[in-house]
This record gives C-alpha cells, structure tokens and sequence, in this order.
C-alpha cells in the first residue's frame, strides 16, 4: 500500500462533516462532494467507510437524508469493489476515538452504549479487519498505531 494515499484517504474519509453535524448524511455529503471535485477514490472511500459490512441497512446512527439519497448510496455501496484502502480506513475508523486510539471492542461497545445496537455481523467484521491488517503487518494492531502512546494534539 501507499502510505501517503493510505494517510490522505484517512483525513478525508470524514470530510462529509465540513457541511455540519450529521449522521448518514455526512457519508452523503462527502461522497457527493468528493465526485464533484473528480477525487473518485476518495469519494469511494467516504462512502466505504462506516461499512465493514457492505449493507447501508447495517449503519449505525440516524437516516437523516431523503430516501431517494439513502438509494443511491445503497447502490453504490453495492457497486463498490472494497480493496485494502477501504479495509484500512474502516480498522481505523473502529480504532479512533476523541482522546485517542481505543480498543476496538470498546470502541464498538462505545458506540453500541451511544446508538443502542450494534449489528454482531458488523462487530465480527471489525475483528477480522483487525486479524487481517495484523497478518499483513506482522504485529499487533496496537503496536503499529501507537496505542499507549498515541494522543491526538
């Protein structure tokens, strides 16, 4: 992989959030945005991310756009050919919280207390990102991102 696209992907898979709070509609606005700039892999990955499961239905929080939005990213989301782009920026986003890296069973815990649920077939695909990125890494997830060490500034 390349880092630099790896690290660029990673600060804009978010950028839906430049339009205001949100929750599905963010992931609208960042995808949408991200075409109209022709920033297509970006736009992908603004899609992709809060999807380790490749189903819109599985997301968690508000549907807070018209449901002919909703379709199209369903659609999209059906269309898209995940690669280790996508895979990676959904590992971190399941490791990311506002002080810093979190466990990933209590990030999703985290979310599961804030939302309510969190889908079992969601949480299993999480864990296996972490397996995954670990075999290709060698090492432990944590280790790699710094875990212990690592505060936002």
């Amino acid at each position: 992989m390349d880092a630099e696209k790896a690290y660029v992907l990673g600060l804009l898979h978010d950028v839906g959030r430049k339009f205001g709070f949100s929750h599905l509609k963010h992931i609208w606005d960042g995808y949408t945005y991200m075409l109209s700039l022709g920033y297509d892999e970006a736009a992908k990955i603004c899609l992709t991310h809060s999807f380790s499961i490749q189903n819109i239905h599985d997301y968690i929080g508000r549907f807070d756009i018209e449901d002919g939005k909703v379709r199209e990213l369903e659609q999209a989301l059906a269309a898209a050919e995940y690669d280790d782009y996508d895979r990676l920026i959904q590992l971190c986003d399941s490791l990311a919280g506002s002080e810093g890296v979190m466990d990933i069973e209590e990030r999703m815990s985290d979310v599961k207390r804030r939302y309510g649920a969190y889908p079992q077939e969601k949480w299993d695909a999480n864990i296996r990102l972490k397996a995954y990125f670990e075999a290709k890494a060698g090492k432990n997830i944590y280790e790699v991102v710094e875990k212990e060490t690592y505060k936002p500034s």
